[in-house]
């Protein structure tokens, strides 16, 4: 088992599985794991993912706007934290809520039905945890996430194949009229 360590300050990063509140004296703290390590922190895990998405410079409420604005969820949001690092994570239930736990997509290996309201989940790196959600709503989260990610993933091809186009086209104009026959004929050339 990986020993626990307290830190002040943590920002969700590629490793980051999952993050889950836990008692801790009278306050909520967060429990992260990451693919090889384990933090204790003493924020609750809204204020991590909140934080993280001000890390790479968005709002909480921005990435949830986003959302809603491209593939139309309002409730229990997945959020794109990074989308250039494949950074996305759901909610196992409304984010207002204590119990809410935040799952990273990406490492995400496989799940199954444990009990009415439980899933078993088992990340990229073998280990396996049960989680207080039931494996139809898991599905449910881990397909709006899926969703979410390829909305964004083609709006940002469909960018980059425009910005492509208006860069290379006056090139792509000039290359087929310096190869066409009218060009390439010499008018004091002998013939």
């Amino acid at each position: 088992m990986l020993k626990q360590k307290q830190i002040e300050e943590y920002e969700v990063n590629p490793y980051t599985m999952f993050i889950k509140p836990t008692v801790y004296g009278s306050k909520v703290y967060s429990q992260i794991y990451e693919l090889e390590d384990e933090f204790l922190s003493p924020f609750k895990p809204i204020e991590i993912i909140k934080k993280s998405c001000e890390y790479f410079s968005s709002s909480f409420e921005g990435r949830k706007n986003g959302t809603k604005q491209l593939i139309g969820i309002t409730h229990k949001v997945p959020i794109a934290i990074d989308p250039s690092n494949y950074i996305y994570f759901f909610p196992t239930t409304s984010p207002n809520r204590s119990e809410c736990i935040w799952v990273s997509h990406e490492h995400v290996l496989n799940y199954a039905r444990f009990a009415p309201d439980q899933t078993q989940v088992t990340f990229q790196n073998k280990q396996s945890f049960i989680f207080p959600i039931s494996y139809s709503s898991f599905e449910n989260q881990l397909l709006r996430t899926a969703l979410l990610r390829t909305k964004l993933m083609q709006r940002i091809g469909q960018t980059e194949r425009k910005s492509f186009y208006l860069l290379n086209r006056p090139k792509l104009i000039q290359s087929f009229t310096e190869t066409s026959p009218e060009y390439l004929h010499d008018p004091f050339q002998k013939e």
